[in-house]
């Protein structure tokens, strides 16, 4: 995910750049500044040179582990920030605007130009940093919004899949097959009488089927629709079944 940005913070870094730039050449420049009653041929010592240039880094990284560095909470921690810190910055702050005021005062500027002039570049310097400390908790609460809108709206097309998700298939009954109704007994006797006797009449099928001649004629009319003879051919075909 893309880190978001905050407006202003660049200019909070441009700020504390000029701001230790500026510190760091004019504590460079009061290096060489002559003491009185020196050789004309004077050069600052190699030492004096780099603690001139330690005093506005050493304010500069100050500034960037208080604004970058994400402290726990707690009484101890803030002694430690606080009490750590702020006396390096403090210390770093002093000895560079002494530096910037002496600069000042040597280059023929005036008593109070000399005295407010430092202020500019360390206010400048402070400025930045209280604007890095500010941003750096806004874009704290912008990332923490967009993982808190990130999630809902991963959470949204499970939702709506859940929601028209097809309801569960009705299960079809089965109807019951059709009970079949067994042929009764006098219908196959009169089947099998009529098999026997080809050309028999029906009061001779009927005698024999033991059953009277209007059920012998009855199941003969049945015969004729259905193949229930059970030699296979049919009674109803043959021209003598007639009535005695």
């Amino acid at each position: 995910m893309r880190k978001p940005s905050v407006s202003g913070r660049g200019w909070a870094y441009i700020g504390a750049a000029l701001g230790g730039t500026v510190s760091i050449a004019a504590n460079v420049a009061h290096s060489y500044v002559p003491p009185a009653d020196v050789p004309v041929d004077w050069t600052p010592q190699t030492g004096a040179v780099v603690g001139a240039i330690f005093w506005p880094v050493a304010l500069f990284v100050a500034t960037e582990i208080l604004a970058r560095v994400a402290w726990p909470s707690g009484r101890r921690w803030t002694a430690l920030r606080l009490g750590g810190l702020l006396p390096v910055a403090l210390v770093a702050a002093f000895v560079s605007y002494k530096h910037l005021a002496g600069l000042l005062h040597f280059y023929g500027e005036d008593t109070l130009t000399a005295m407010l002039g430092p202020l500019a570049v360390d206010g400048l310097m402070v400025m930045a940093t209280g604007a890095l400390l500010a941003t750096a908790r806004r874009v704290t609460d912008v990332a923490e919004d967009i993982v808190t809108v990130t999630d809902t709206t991963s959470e949204a097309p499970i939702a709506r899949v859940a929601e028209t998700s097809p309801a569960p298939a009705t299960p079809i009954k089965k109807t019951p097959a059709k009970r079949v109704t067994p042929r009764p007994a006098s219908a196959s006797k009169v089947a099998k009488v009529a098999a026997r006797m080809p050309g028999a009449s029906v009061a001779e099928i009927a005698k024999r089927a033991e059953v009277s001649p209007s059920t012998a004629r009855r199941h003969l009319a049945a015969l004729r629709v259905t193949d229930a003879s059970p030699s296979g051919p049919e009674p109803a075909e043959t021209p003598a079944l007639t009535a005695a």
